[in-house]
């Protein structure tokens, strides 16, 4: 389920390069908050997912809203969701 959490907001990133020490820059601007950065195009997206997954976890800790990417969506079972 997460999994295909991540493989959607991965799917609506958005990449450019940066004056940078690490030069590929990422984000989902549906997702606020989440970017991430890499000397690699491939080592942004793995910094990427895992900053999706990690902003997953605090919402669900934060009983905050996940939104929906598109179809995919998280379906939280009833004592996480929130009301």
């Amino acid at each position: 389920m997460i999994c295909a959490y991540i493989d959607a907001a991965l799917s609506r990133a958005h990449y450019e390069l940066i004056q940078d020490e690490d030069p590929y820059y990422g984000e989902v601007t549906e997702l606020p908050g989440v970017w991430a950065s890499g000397k690699t195009l491939e080592e942004c997206r793995q910094h990427l997912a895992e900053v999706v997954e990690g902003w997953v976890m605090i919402r669900i800790a934060r009983s905050l809203p996940i939104p929906p990417l598109g179809d995919t969506q998280l379906h939280l079972p009833r004592e996480l969701a929130v009301a």
